[in-house]
């Protein structure tokens, strides 16, 4: 039984790491594209709209 909760672990353990080795690829590729501003603006407006503001 402490075999398979190892492999368990271990199994867990590489797919955190291949995750999260995908979300930063994925964060890299949205910045080489500019989508940055992008987002930044849409986030502003929506925070402004939320006050009110907008």
């Amino acid at each position: 039984m402490k075999g398979v909760i190892k492999l368990f672990h271990r199994k867990k353990a590489v797919i955190q790491g291949a995750l999260l080795i995908v979300a930063v690829c994925m964060v890299c590729f949205g910045t080489m594209r500019g989508e940055v501003d992008s987002v930044f603006s849409k986030a502003i407006r929506l925070c402004l709209e939320c006050v009110g503001i907008g």
